[in-house]
């Protein structure tokens, strides 16, 4: 079946089926991002709320692009939380784009706008890296839905843990 005779969700579940196969982007799932959401669980789902965004908003994107772009946004593949800015010269939020897009251009050998997508995700907060395509834009905004939902949950969780021991 083309590309083309696809909906955008049978192309994001064939891309997220491709990608998923790979050791590296499994690996993934061993970090946890926001709360209590791995780095895995957070890629897929951004790459769902950008699709899904696309086509409720009836947008004219290329679909192959915004599933990689979203499903790689994030490919750093270390635990943030033990980042050393330091030596890094960068704090983890300005620093991880720039890792992602070189490692997943290492590896999957993505195109330029693939790249403009993961390099630009974290706008605005990196001002000088904005988006310029819609697909950009789209998974930079469902990246901070996705992480804000992500990270309320993980408060929410860490509260009822609370509650439970207080209970005890």
């Amino acid at each position: 079946m083309s590309s083309q005779s696809q909906t955008p969700t049978e192309i994001k579940q064939a891309i997220m089926e491709q990608y998923l196969a790979d050791e590296a982007v499994r690996s993934m799932n061993r970090y946890i991002q926001h709360g209590t959401t791995t780095t895995l669980q957070h890629c897929l789902s951004v790459a769902t709320v950008s699709v899904a965004m696309a086509t409720r908003l009836h947008l004219k994107v290329n679909y192959q692009s915004l599933t990689i772009g979203a499903l790689l946004h994030d490919f750093y593949l270390y635990d943030w939380h033990h980042y050393d800015y330091k030596c890094e010269g960068a704090l983890h939020g300005f620093a991880h784009p720039h890792t992602a897009c070189k490692n997943a251009a290492e590896r999957f050998h993505i195109n330029e706008d693939i790249q403009h997508i993961i390099a630009t995700h974290m706008w605005p907060l990196t001002l000088r890296f904005m988006p310029r395509s819609k697909e950009a834009m789209i998974v930079c905004m469902a990246d901070k839905y996705c992480s804000t939902l992500e990270t309320i949950a993980g408060f929410w969780h860490l509260a009822l843990k609370f509650c439970r021991i207080r209970r005890v």
